[in-house]
């Protein structure tokens, strides 16, 4: 009887600490998506009310310097939006490479516990 309830309690331990990892996986699913959402809505947003200024910014421009420069002042405007959004997409790529990799806590605790029945596993 010995060996059978010591068994349940090897079976209790690891359905619990199965359950605790699955927990784990779920807070950063979870956490992820909700990060990458709020990413989104702001991104749309900014991107939005920066078209609109954008387009009125270079129509008045174009506007202002339709007698004398419209060319220079279209290509002036065309290679600073071009160097804009090179930067801007360079900076986003920054902010996702900085960022933790998804389910990083979790397998560092996967880790972790592999390290310990390693240990803790008769020689």
């Amino acid at each position: 009887m010995a060996i059978l309830e010591s068994l349940s309690n090897i079976a209790a331990t690891l359905i619990e600490a199965l359950r605790t990892r699955l927990e784990l996986v779920a807070l950063d699913v979870e956490e992820a998506s909700q990060r990458f959402f709020c990413y989104l809505l702001l991104a749309l947003v900014a991107l939005f009310c920066l078209g609109l200024a954008v387009i009125l910014a270079v129509f008045l421009i174009v506007v202002i310097c339709w007698d004398n420069n419209r060319i220079a002042a279209i290509s002036v405007l065309a290679g600073f939006f071009a160097l804009a959004g090179i930067g801007i997409a360079l900076g986003i790529r920054h902010h996702f490479l900085k960022n933790p990799r998804l389910l990083s806590h979790t397998l560092a605790e996967l880790d972790s516990d592999a390290a310990a029945l390693h240990s803790q596993a008769p020689k």
